[in-house]
């Protein structure tokens, strides 16, 4: 079978995918129990340390490979979805009913997002910030999309694109009229009208405009799989056409590479990244048959969901938990405090991958 026509099959699951929805949610768990932290820490004045900071967002003007995950999670998200769509067209399924399917997933995606940011010291809060809020709007603007040629839902996102760009540069609302500052920029206003309060680390709730192309581009990348047409060359060189445009507007100075705004440039030159991950996962993994050892990321890729839940709603009280068993048992041996910590995360994520483990043995797994 060559290349271009492996896994051509309608179908037939895509490891791949798989493999990088779970890679993002490893990397997602290891950040939860505090891992990146105290590695940093612990490589203070190294030149370990300038690699550890990768782990972590940009302050602002700038790209990080921790930058990337979002995107990334926004972008299998779409893959993923094509999938599905198709797997119900196979089995009979109307538009209508996918749609009412869809309003289902993207109602349970909001409210989980919604949930996760509510419970707070103070009280009960309303916030738009998070991943699954952003995710539930995306995919439902992929959905509806979805049946479009191609070139109309690439126009589609141009115009996102497009609408962003004239957002936040002429609304010109006293107070919100810097468009790439922070504190100060059209986004920061519209979170003052949705929930009385901007983010302290510079997060915007209409971030879901722009990487709503995360998504359709995902999307899209998921029917041509489906289509059993050449994929590695058509995904590089649109790998190539949005890290270009990308970089090539930070560097000119019209727009900045900006994660926390989503500006163009950050929302291109992330794409063009996902769309190189998709690209050499899908060579090594599906094209070339090496598919052993995906079995840890995959296992956590399954209930992708319930772990991303179980982290950011239970992660604290977990996380204490497990920090007052080990940091009291290694107290015993006299640890360093430095190196309790990080074993201390490492038994977190030990036993959130055995979670997994677990949910996957007894074939139990949770979708929205």
């Amino acid at each position: 079978m060559t290349l271009a026509a492996a896994a051509a099959q309608s179908g037939k699951r895509l490891l791949s995918l798989d493999f990088m929805r779970g890679l993002i949610m490893v990397l997602l768990i290891m950040e939860s129990t505090g891992l990146y932290e105290h590695l940093s820490d612990a490589s203070q004045g190294t030149a370990v340390n300038g690699f550890i900071q990768q782990f972590f967002h940009h302050p602002w003007n700038g790209l990080r490979f921790w930058d990337l995950i979002q995107p990334g999670f926004m972008f299998v998200a779409g893959t993923a979805m094509a999938y599905s769509l198709h797997k119900q067209a196979s089995q009979g399924l109307t538009w209508r009913e996918s749609f009412k399917k869809i309003l289902k997933r993207c109602f349970w995606l909001f409210f989980w997002g919604v949930l996760d940011y509510a419970v707070k010291p103070k009280g009960l809060a309303f916030e738009l910030w998070d991943v699954l809020t952003q995710l539930s709007f995306t995919t439902l603007v992929a959905f509806l999309i979805f049946r479009w040629k191609a070139s109309a839902q690439i126009i589609f996102c141009i115009g996102l694109l497009l609408l962003t760009e004239i957002l936040y540069r002429f609304t010109n609302v006293a107070g919100f009229d810097q468009p790439f500052t922070d504190q100060h920029n059209f986004g920061n206003y519209v979170d003052l009208l949705l929930m009385n309060k901007i983010n302290k680390g510079g997060w915007v709730a209409i971030n879901c405009l722009p990487t709503a192309v995360h998504t359709i581009a995902g999307a899209l990348v998921g029917k041509l799989f489906l289509s059993g047409k050449e994929k590695i060359k058509p995904l590089l060189i649109w790998a190539v056409i949005c890290l270009a445009a990308g970089y090539a507007l930070d560097l000119a100075g019209i727009t900045p590479i900006i994660k926390r705004i989503a500006t163009t440039s950050f929302t291109l030159a992330s794409l063009g990244w996902c769309l190189i991950g998709l690209a050499a996962c899908y060579w090594w993994i599906d094209g070339r048959d090496h598919k052993k050892y995906l079995s840890f990321f995959v296992i956590v890729s399954m209930n992708s969901i319930f772990i991303y839940l179980f982290f950011e709603i239970l992660g604290s009280w977990f996380n204490r938990y497990v920090g007052t068993v080990t940091n009291g048992l290694m107290g015993f041996i006299n640890t360093p405090e430095t190196m309790k910590l990080i074993i201390t995360s490492l038994c977190i994520f030990t036993l959130e991958w055995l979670l997994c483990y677990f949910l996957y043995r007894k074939k139990i797994f949770f979708k929205l």
